[in-house]
C-alpha cells in the first residue's frame, strides 16, 4: 500500500510541475543569462539535410540547483545545443531549480520513466547504487581537478555507469561541483582534533561518519536552513563547496573557513535506460557527443569557481586556513571509519574503485 501511495504522489508532483511549466514560467529555459557557458554553434550537427534525419523527440530534463550555478549553466547549454544541432527535431525541455521534481524525488522519477533525464548528486544516488558513495569518501579522490577528471573519464566512471545501468539509469555525464570544505563560527579548524564538541551540518551519511570520527556531532538539515541555523548558533559549522557558501552567504554567519578538499562533490546527468535504448543511434550519438563537451566545460568551471569563491569569502572577511599538503595524511587517517563505512555498503566493487583511484597518475 505504501508503494502505491508513493507512486500516486510522484505522479501528482510531475503533473503539478508540468502544469506550472505550461502556466506562468516557460518550461524550457535558456542557458543562464551570463553568457559564460560555451555558446552553441548552430552550424554543428551538419546541414539541413542531416538534421532532417533525426526522429522527432521531446525530452524532459529536470534539475534542482540554482540557475546561476555553473552546473546549471552547462546543463542549459547542453539542452540548447541538442535542440539546435538536431534542427529542432530533438527538443530538450528544461525544468530548472526544482520546478518539476525535488532532489529526493528525482532518482525514482528517472528510474520509473516519470521524467526522461535528470541531474542529481551522487550522494543521493548512493542510496540506489552504494558504490556512488565513492565521492563522499574522505580524501579518496585526488586533490587535483585534472586527475579527478581522468578517473571519471576512465575505469572509475565506466564501472559506476555500469552499476547505474543495472538499476535502470544511464549516466550521460559527470558534473563536477567542486571540492568540499568546512565553515564554522567557533574557531579555526587546523587539525581533526579542533572539531571536538562542535555541531556540523553534514551533506551525507559517509561525511557524517567522518565528522563523528573527528569528535563533532553531524547535523542533517536542508541547504536552505543552514544560514539561519548558523545565525542562531543551532549549529557551529557546515560542510559544503565554497560556491554554495558564497551563494548562501555563509560569510555573514561564519568566521572561519578551512580549505581541505576532503571530498569531490559530484552530480550526474542520468537518463532512463529503457528510454535511452529506444532512441535512434543518431540521436544517441548527438546526446553523447554534446554531453562530453558539457562535462569538460563544467569541470573547467568547477576549478575556476572553487578558486574564485574561496578568494571571495576571504575578501568578505572570513579567516581562511588552507591545510598544508604535508598534513593531509593525518586528516585522512583520522577519517578511516568513513572508509570502513563505505566498504561496508559498497563491498568488493567499492574496494576495487578505491584501488583504482590510488593508481590514478
Amino acid at each position: 500500500m505504501k508503494k502505491k501511495w508513493i507512486g500516486v504522489l510522484t505522479t501528482i508532483s510531475l503533473l503539478g510541475g508540468l502544469l506550472a511549466g505550461c502556466g506562468g514560467a516557460p518550461a524550457q529555459s535558456g542557458a543562464g543569462g551570463s553568457g559564460s557557458a560555451p555558446a552553441a554553434n548552430s552550424s554543428q550537427g551538419g546541414t539541413a539535410a542531416a538534421t532532417d534525419e533525426y526522429q522527432e523527440a521531446t525530452i524532459r530534463l529536470a534539475y534542482n540547483l540554482p540557475q546561476d550555478h555553473h552546473i546549471s549553466k552547462g546543463i542549459e547549454e547542453f539542452a540548447k545545443k541538442v535542440t539546435e544541432r538536431s534542427g529542432g527535431k530533438v527538443k530538450v525541455q528544461v525544468y530548472p531549480a526544482g520546478q518539476l521534481l525535488s532532489d529526493k524525488e528525482m532518482n525514482q522519477a528517472i528510474l520509473t520513466g516519470g521524467v526522461e533525464m535528470g541531474v542529481n548528486s551522487t550522494t543521493l544516488w548512493a542510496s540506489v547504487v552504494p558504490a556512488m558513495g565513492l565521492f563522499d569518501v574522505p580524501f579518496a579522490l585526488p586533490t587535483s581537478y585534472e586527475l579527478a577528471g581522468k578517473a571519471l573519464s576512465g575505469s572509475v566512471g565506466e564501472k559506476l555507469n555500469a552499476e547505474m545501468e543495472k538499476k535502470g539509469a544511464k549516466v550521460l555525464l559527470f558534473a563536477d561541483y567542486g571540492y568540499a570544505q568546512f565553515a564554522n563560527s567557533a574557531r579555526p579548524l587546523t587539525k581533526p582534533e579542533d572539531f571536538q564538541g562542535l555541531k556540523i551540518r553534514s551533506i551525507g551519511h559517509i561525511p557524517s561518519v567522518m565528522i563523528q570520527a573527528y569528535g563533532a556531532a553531524p547535523v542533517f538539515m536542508g541547504a536552505g536552513e543552514v544560514y539561519m541555523a548558523l545565525q542562531r548558533k543551532t549549529i557551529d559549522g557546515a560542510t559544503s563547496g565554497t560556491t554554495a557558501m558564497v551563494q548562501r552567504k555563509y560569510d555573514e554567519v561564519s568566521k572561519y573557513l578551512t580549505v581541505v578538499n576532503y571530498a569531490y562533490l559530484e552530480f550526474v546527468l542520468a537518463v532512463n535506460k529503457k528510454y535511452w535504448d529506444a532512441l535512434p543511434p543518431k540521436t544517441q550519438e548527438l546526446l553523447t557527443t554534446t554531453a562530453k563537451e558539457t562535462e569538460d566545460w563544467i569541470r573547467q568551471q568547477a576549478e575556476a569557481e572553487d578558486k574564485k569563491t574561496a578568494d571571495e569569502l576571504k575578501q568578505k572577511g572570513m579567516e581562511v586556513y588552507v591545510v598544508p599538503e604535508a598534513e593531509l595524511p593525518a586528516w585522512k587517517e583520522a577519517a578511516k571509519p568513513a572508509w570502513d563505512e563505505y566498504l561496508k555498503t559498497a563491498g568488493d566493487l567499492g574496494k576495487e574503485l578505491l584501488g583504482d583511484l590510488q593508481n590514478i597518475k
